[in-house]
Protein backbone atom coordinates (compact mmCIF):
# COMPACT_ATOMS: atom_id res chain seq x y z
CA UNK A 1 0.00 0.00 0.00
CA UNK A 2 1.32 3.03 -1.12
CA UNK A 3 1.60 5.86 1.82
CA UNK A 4 1.51 9.21 0.43
CA UNK A 5 3.14 12.30 2.46
CA UNK A 6 0.11 13.48 4.21
CA UNK A 7 -0.03 10.03 5.50
CA UNK A 8 3.38 10.01 7.46
CA UNK A 9 3.81 11.51 11.04
CA UNK A 10 7.00 11.92 13.12
CA UNK A 11 6.87 8.53 14.82
CA UNK A 12 5.63 5.98 12.46
CA UNK A 13 7.64 2.89 12.64
CA UNK A 14 6.95 0.05 10.62
CA UNK A 15 9.89 -3.99 10.11
CA UNK A 16 10.53 -6.50 8.66
CA UNK A 17 12.24 -9.85 9.93
CA UNK A 18 14.08 -12.73 8.46
CA UNK A 19 16.35 -15.22 9.09
CA UNK A 20 18.88 -15.20 7.46
CA UNK A 21 20.29 -18.66 6.09
CA UNK A 22 23.34 -20.15 4.22
CA UNK A 23 21.61 -19.73 1.03
CA UNK A 24 21.18 -16.12 1.59
CA UNK A 25 24.84 -15.81 2.09
CA UNK A 26 25.92 -17.49 -0.51
CA UNK A 27 23.69 -15.71 -3.17
CA UNK A 28 24.26 -12.49 -2.00
CA UNK A 29 28.45 -13.36 -2.32
CA UNK A 30 27.50 -14.23 -5.93
CA UNK A 31 25.18 -11.19 -6.36
CA UNK A 32 27.55 -8.78 -4.84
CA UNK A 33 30.64 -9.87 -5.93
CA UNK A 34 31.92 -9.55 -2.35
CA UNK A 35 33.46 -13.22 -1.64
CA UNK A 36 35.04 -12.01 1.30
CA UNK A 37 35.85 -15.32 3.02
CA UNK A 38 34.79 -14.15 6.40
CA UNK A 39 31.87 -14.58 4.75
CA UNK A 40 31.74 -17.80 2.75
CA UNK A 41 35.04 -19.56 4.28
CA UNK A 42 34.50 -21.49 7.97
CA UNK A 43 37.97 -22.73 8.02
CA UNK A 44 39.61 -18.90 7.97
CA UNK A 45 36.50 -17.27 9.66
CA UNK A 46 37.30 -19.50 13.12
CA UNK A 47 41.03 -17.86 13.07
CA UNK A 48 39.61 -14.45 13.55
CA UNK A 49 38.14 -12.95 16.56
CA UNK A 50 35.17 -13.61 15.35
CA UNK A 51 35.40 -16.77 15.99
CA UNK A 52 33.23 -17.79 12.93
CA UNK A 53 31.58 -16.89 9.83
CA UNK A 54 29.59 -13.48 9.86
CA UNK A 55 26.38 -12.42 7.51
CA UNK A 56 27.53 -9.67 5.05
CA UNK A 57 27.17 -6.33 6.27
CA UNK A 58 25.24 -4.97 3.03
CA UNK A 59 22.83 -8.38 2.89
CA UNK A 60 21.67 -7.21 6.99
CA UNK A 61 21.31 -3.41 5.40
CA UNK A 62 19.17 -4.41 2.79
CA UNK A 63 16.27 -5.49 5.03
CA UNK A 64 16.15 -1.88 5.58
CA UNK A 65 15.49 -1.24 1.64
CA UNK A 66 12.89 -4.17 2.25
CA UNK A 67 11.00 -1.85 5.01
CA UNK A 68 11.43 1.18 2.82
CA UNK A 69 10.35 -0.11 -0.22
CA UNK A 70 7.27 -2.13 0.53
CA UNK A 71 5.76 -1.14 4.26
CA UNK A 72 7.01 2.79 5.32
CA UNK A 73 6.83 5.02 3.12
CA UNK A 74 6.23 1.95 0.65
CA UNK A 75 5.86 1.80 -3.08
CA UNK A 76 6.64 4.63 -5.16
CA UNK A 77 9.33 6.17 -3.39
CA UNK A 78 12.12 6.72 -3.27
CA UNK A 79 15.78 6.22 -1.54
CA UNK A 80 17.63 8.95 -2.06
CA UNK A 81 20.30 8.35 0.87
CA UNK A 82 21.28 6.35 3.83
CA UNK A 83 24.35 6.41 6.91
CA UNK A 84 24.95 3.21 7.99
CA UNK A 85 27.36 2.03 11.48
CA UNK A 86 27.28 -1.90 11.78
CA UNK A 87 27.47 -2.15 15.65
CA UNK A 88 27.56 -6.29 15.97
CA UNK A 89 28.02 -9.17 13.90
CA UNK A 90 25.20 -11.20 12.39
CA UNK A 91 25.21 -14.61 11.86
CA UNK A 92 23.80 -17.64 9.74
CA UNK A 93 21.10 -18.13 11.64
CA UNK A 94 20.07 -14.86 13.43
CA UNK A 95 16.62 -14.04 12.80
CA UNK A 96 17.28 -10.07 11.78
CA UNK A 97 14.62 -7.71 12.67
CA UNK A 98 14.51 -4.23 10.01
CA UNK A 99 12.96 -1.29 11.62
CA UNK A 100 12.81 1.97 10.39
CA UNK A 101 11.10 4.99 12.45
CA UNK A 102 10.08 8.31 11.12
CA UNK A 103 12.25 10.87 12.43
CA UNK A 104 10.89 14.22 10.21
CA UNK A 105 8.64 14.96 7.10
CA UNK A 106 10.35 17.86 5.06
CA UNK A 107 6.96 18.97 3.42
CA UNK A 108 8.30 21.22 1.19
CA UNK A 109 10.63 18.57 -0.52
CA UNK A 110 8.72 15.84 -0.15
CA UNK A 111 10.92 13.88 1.91
CA UNK A 112 11.31 11.62 4.97
CA UNK A 113 13.89 11.52 7.45
CA UNK A 114 14.33 7.52 8.92
CA UNK A 115 15.68 6.11 12.25
CA UNK A 116 16.87 2.48 10.14
CA UNK A 117 17.87 -0.08 12.90
CA UNK A 118 18.22 -4.00 12.45
CA UNK A 119 18.01 -6.20 15.75
CA UNK A 120 19.21 -9.50 16.72
CA UNK A 121 18.13 -11.30 19.99
CA UNK A 122 17.10 -7.36 21.50
CA UNK A 123 20.27 -5.84 20.52
CA UNK A 124 21.67 -3.52 17.76
CA UNK A 125 23.66 -4.83 15.16
CA UNK A 126 23.21 -2.23 12.94
CA UNK A 127 21.85 1.47 13.14
CA UNK A 128 21.78 4.50 11.18
CA UNK A 129 19.52 6.82 8.66
CA UNK A 130 18.03 7.27 5.48
CA UNK A 131 16.45 9.96 3.37
CA UNK A 132 13.98 9.11 1.20
CA UNK A 133 11.51 10.82 -1.53
CA UNK A 134 7.29 10.38 -0.80
CA UNK A 135 5.02 10.93 -3.42
CA UNK A 136 2.40 13.67 -2.64
CA UNK A 137 -0.88 12.85 -2.84
CA UNK A 138 -2.51 14.49 -5.64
Amino acid sequence: MTRFLNQIAVGDSDEFRKTLTETDVVLFAGLSGDNNPMHIDEEFASQTPFAGRIAHGMLTASLISTVIGTKLPGPGCIYMGQNLRFVKPVRIGDTVTARVTVLEVLLDKQRVKLLTECWVKGEVVLTGDALVWVPDQK
